[in-house]
């Protein structure tokens, strides 16, 4: 396959060039290759990059086919420019052993349309009590976490970081005080109290970040923070690297896009967890990309049905899509904006994440994968959940306009997904 009049980032400025692919690998990269390849595509000046990689979503099979199927999650992702991504383990059966992974290692053989990789659980049906068969199953997996729920017990987290070292696997954590909680739905905050809906205090977050960084310096293991939402963690996170701890975290498109005062009603698509929180953890959020104490951005796709997400904030489910829409809204909030440049957002969402987990994607450069993402940055929509490719159509940024569309993207050689009216084969 040859690609033609790329645009790429080269030392920050855009430069155009050829892209020759040869099986699942870029062969060359030049400014001008003229050889005869059936599989020509001219991509007409476009910006081009490094598949993006997706360290956190929700594919809901097996177990919640409702919800999402691997195969409506990864062409929703490969929409997105996604070309890899890591699937949470909050599934049935939960992949704590061998017989439980091979399920979903199965499923995505036959349908993920782009490379996935599965966590392992953490602790047994993620019920925080025994640790899952990590030894067995470490072969097949990303790294171990029990993500939706965060583990209690610290010496179980202990023991969990102990072997995460010894596998040389990363210790993945949902960060959450179950204690704290305390019945609540939405940040508690001035909203919470204008609502009338409970609240989650940030400290149900940051207190066991704070923990679990101290956890993991005596087991000496690496530690990824998920979806970190408040400022007190941000601040947990940026001293524990500061004392050479290696902690790393992500952070959400949508909670570096809203904040609680964005939720003007009670709907139930407001509802994520962690919850979006006060205007000044946002910006905590913010600072903490420019600063590099946040590592890397991940969408938490999280598809649930429409009937689970119209009952209101306090009885609908945690959780919204962000595969097909993230970088476009992302780089219309900040690269267009100047807060972020192009390069760090790309970064964020592909280099860095190959970067911290030590894996040989997030490159476009030769002989490496051929995980390429097409972009047109010019390129409006609107944001329109019927449209999806995704099952999940739980999104509170319906009607939105975005700009820096994804229109071709290939995955490990393959085309993954094409914008047929913007790319002709």
């Amino acid at each position: 396959m040859l690609l033609k009049n790329c645009k790429i980032l080269k030392n920050g400025k855009f430069k155009k060039v050829d892209i020759l692919i040869k099986d699942d690998k870029i062969e060359k990269i030049s400014e001008n290759i003229d050889i005869a390849d059936e599989n020509t595509i001219d991509v007409k000046n476009k910006f081009v990059t490094a598949g993006f990689i997706d360290a956190h979503v929700h594919w809901r099979e097996p177990g919640f086919s409702k919800k999402e199927t691997v195969y409506t999650a990864s062409r929703a992702a490969a929409r997105g420019g996604f070309t890899t991504v890591m699937t949470m383990p909050n599934l049935n059966p939960v992949p704590d052993s061998i017989e439980t992974l091979n399920k979903q290692l199965e499923l995505i053989k036959k349908d993920s349309v782009i490379r996935a990789i599965p966590y392992g659980a953490i602790t047994k049906e993620e019920y925080g009590r025994e640790l899952s068969d990590m030894e067995a199953i470490a072969s097949d997996v990303f790294a171990f976490t029990d993500d939706g729920r965060g583990v209690q017990n610290a010496n179980v987290m202990y023991e969990a970081m102990l072997m995460g070292a010894k596998l040389n696997k990363a210790i993945v954590a949902h960060c959450e005080d179950n204690s704290l909680i305390r019945g609540g739905a939405m940040h508690e905050g001035k909203r919470s109290v204008e609502l009338g809906i409970k609240g989650i205090p940030s400290i149900c977050e940051s207190t066991q970040i704070a923990r679990d960084i101290l956890l993991a310096e005596a087991a000496n293991c690496h530690y990824h923070v998920c979806h970190i939402s408040a400022k007190e963690s941000v601040r947990a996170v940026r001293e524990g690297k500061q004392n050479g701890i290696k902690v790393t975290c992500e952070v959400t498109p949508h909670h570096l896009l809203s904040c609680d005062e964005d939720i003007k009603e009670d709907n139930g698509m407001w509802k994520m967890n962690p919850p979006l929180r006060s205007r000044e953890d946002r910006n905590a959020l913010i600072v903490g990309i420019l600063d590099g104490t946040i590592d890397i951005i991940a969408t938490d796709h999280a598809p649930h049905t429409m009937e689970e997400k119209i009952r209101g904030i306090e009885k609908s489910s945690f959780g919204i899509v962000g595969s097909e829409t993230a970088f476009a809204q992302l780089y219309t909030k900040f690269v267009k904006t100047d807060i972020f440049s192009l390069e760090l957002l790309v970064k964020l969402m592909s280099e860095n994440v190959a970067k911290i987990f030590d894996l040989p994607y997030g490159k476009l450069e030769e002989n490496s994968f051929a995980d390429i993402v097409v972009i047109d940055l010019e390129k409006e929509m609107t944001i329109n959940p019927k449209e999806f490719l995704s099952k999940g159509r739980n999104t509170p940024y319906a009607n939105e306009k975005i700009s820096g569309i994804s229109v071709l993207t290939i995955s490990n050689g393959k085309i993954a997904y094409i914008d047929e009216e913007e790319i002709n084969l």
